[in-house]
């Protein structure tokens, strides 16, 4: 089959999007490729056909389990084999899920980079046909990017076992140095990027300063018809504004990590449905969807960079149509980003006295612990040691940035159930244990595969096949779990913390200063391009973005707020950067009247440069002194 032939049979499309099938044939050729492809730009495709069109499994590293396990189920719906191997899965799971990719036919293996590093994968991947390395969100190897995950530095190292294969490093967000970096760790023996433009030019960027932003939203939803996603910093405000449309007659909903992992897919599958509801959440909605018809996305506080600021803005508008992503800002704004930068990197003491009070918590001894996952009950553990959540959730984000430990957030799993006898010895048992006899058999009948791999089960479906209670059914379970006639793993709504290596002693805890000096430097430079961005009213939005992203010959968009307002002049963007060249320099050296800036400025007329100065004048660039003369105020 030819890869359009695939792109038909799997996909439903006739035809490819721009660059995919360029990257495509780039690792059909065997080269190593790094493509970077705008949020909704489709980039599983670009790994997922070369990966049919060639014999064996493609090995798919990714931090993000929630868009594992979404990967995972969408491509069993189009009947190709798929497994995921992430932290807090029972060891037979995951020797299942190996046995599988070296001796059946699966075709992905979805992995966390964790896990490169552990002897059951690296003895598993000898015996794998590998035929592609893909890297999602291949940022993350960057310690210049917004995402840094030491963790990634370990991807190169599996190379040697797989010689000859290639990697496809993908991304939505990398600045020109990150791009570079990519490369170099992923040890690319030349450079070849695939870049497809970041510009978007259905999405309407706007930028507003807003007292009462609870008014100016409302006239947002309002005005612009149909789904959309409202992002805030505090799990307090999904609520509190998902209240406040309600009401005023609108339809929403909000959504954040703390919320039960099955009332968030709940939410999330209910939104995904409507053609004009809105979500009201933190960062943690969004990551691995795919709904089209967004039709605009808010952000009522300012993000912490502009990457994430252009990925979670991205997800208006991915059906081509015209849509929006506005952020509103005042100037309490700016001081609150600033703050929560300073709480963002915790004292290393403090890390430290929070790593020593979760091995207590967990009762885990030094130098145990490595690849087990523990049930953690965040808000317990908090209260316990009278420690502040936010000041707990920064540290353990640096610990797993050093990879001590790994922290998921409650997934909603559903329990599962394997038979560790044979079909030989399970009869035995029945005959030999009379009162399990019916019990095993209704299993039997409701599951099929239940000898050869883990199977997704319900206990209350069980129960009311055989007109019991779901404890008795659940008791039942754990006995023969007990007794090692089959694993029950049931259902788990609770975060859980890997510890990726053993616990070590506080004294012997290091943090690279890569993970910390390093990093509070860049993130601080992050910040300054954001803020930068808010108050900046003389670039147009979009030239400004693609520009921090390397993009340094776009051109203005025409639509956002700052084109809007300088299109009033009735000046070409050529005729007003004219102007600008001559009068900011003038400005900043000393103060001029209007008439004495005309005798300098040359190219346009006096109607026209009365307009520039009048812009510049209303949006705050120049003022006058107090002697009534120009000069130049920013």
């Amino acid at each position: 089959m030819t890869i359009q032939q695939i792109l038909l049979k799997y996909w439903g499309h006739h035809s490819f999007r721009p660059l995919q099938e360029d990257i495509i044939n780039s690792v059909l050729n065997g080269k190593d490729t790094l493509a970077l492809l705008p949020t909704g730009g489709g980039k599983s495709v670009c790994f997922q056909i070369p990966a049919m069109m060639k014999e064996g499994v493609c090995v798919v590293v990714t931090p993000l389990i929630a868009l594992m396990k979404d990967q995972v189920e969408n491509l069993k719906q189009k009947n190709i084999k798929a497994v995921a191997i992430c932290s807090g899965m029972h060891r037979h799971e995951i020797e299942i899920a190996f046995n599988n990719c070296i001796f059946g036919d699966v075709k992905f293996l979805y992995i966390s980079p964790e896990r490169l590093e552990t002897d059951k994968f690296r003895e598993s991947l000898k015996q794998m046909k590998v035929n592609l390395i893909a890297v999602d969100e291949a940022h993350c190897i960057s310690q210049w990017g917004y995402d840094f995950r030491p963790p990634y530095l370990k991807i190169a190292n599996i190379r040697p076992f797989v010689p000859g294969v290639p990697i496809l490093a993908l991304t939505a967000t990398a600045t020109t140095d990150v791009v570079d970096d990519i490369q170099e760790k992923l040890l690319f023996p030349k450079k070849n990027v695939f870049r497809k433009s970041f510009e978007r030019k259905n999405l309407t960027y706007v930028v507003i300063k807003e007292e009462d932003k609870f008014k100016r939203i409302l006239n947002i939803v309002k005005k612009v018809r149909g789904s959309g996603i409202v992002y805030v910093r505090s799990r307090r405000k999904t609520k509190e504004i998902s209240d406040f449309f309600k009401k005023n007659k609108v339809h929403a909903d909000f959504y954040h990590a703390g919320l039960d992992s099955a009332i968030r897919d709940k939410k999330q599958k209910e939104w995904m449905k409507s053609g004009n509801s809105i979500m009201v959440s933190t960062n943690a909605f969004g990551m691995g969807i795919d709904k089209p018809d967004v039709r605009f996305v808010v952000h009522f506080d300012i993000p912490d960079s502009l990457e994430a600021y252009f990925q979670e803005a991205g997800r208006a508008g991915r059906d081509e149509k015209k849509s929006y992503a506005i952020l509103l800002y005042d100037d309490a704004d700016i001081s609150n980003a600033k703050r929560n930068f300073s709480v963002s990197f915790p004292d290393p003491d403090k890390i430290r006295t929070i790593y020593r009070s979760l091995g207590n918590y967990l009762q885990l001894p030094i130098g145990g612990g490595k690849e087990i996952a523990f049930d953690l009950d965040i808000q317990g553990f908090c209260e316990n040691y009278k420690l502040s959540p936010l000041i707990v959730h920064n540290s353990m984000r640096f610990l797993e940035k050093e990879g001590y430990l790994l922290m998921n957030e409650a997934l909603s799993s559903p329990s599962r159930l394997h038979f560790i006898f044979k079909k030989e010895d399970l009869y035995r048992f029945q005959v030999e244990n009379p009162t399990y006899d019916n019990f095993t058999k209704a299993i039997l009948r409701s599951y099929s595969g239940i000898f050869s791999d883990f199977v997704k089960i319900n206990e209350n479906i069980l129960a009311k096949r055989m007109g019991r209670t779901r404890e008795f059914v659940e008791t039942k379970l754990s006995k023969l779990h007990k007794l090692g006639v089959l694993t029950y793993l049931p259902q788990n709504t609770m975060p859980q913390l890997v510890y990726c290596r053993e616990r070590v002693d506080t004294r012997n805890l290091y943090f690279s200063k890569e993970n910390y000096a390093d990093r509070k430097k860049n993130a601080n430079k992050r910040l300054e391009s954001v803020i930068s961005y808010v108050r900046s009213e003389n670039k147009c939005r979009s030239q400004s973005l693609l520009f921090y992203f390397g993009d340094t010959k776009s051109k203005r968009c025409g639509k956002c707020d700052v084109c809007i307002r300088r299109n009033k002049l009735e000046l070409s963007e050529l005729e007003f950067d004219i102007v600008l060249k001559q009068i900011k320099p003038l400005l900043k050296e000393k103060s001029y009247t209007p008439e004495e800036l005309s005798i300098q400025i040359r190219g346009i007329d006096d109607d026209r440069l009365i307009n520039v100065i009048m812009w510049l004048l209303d949006n705050d660039k120049i003022c006058y002194d107090k002697e009534k003369r120009l000069k130049w105020c920013k």
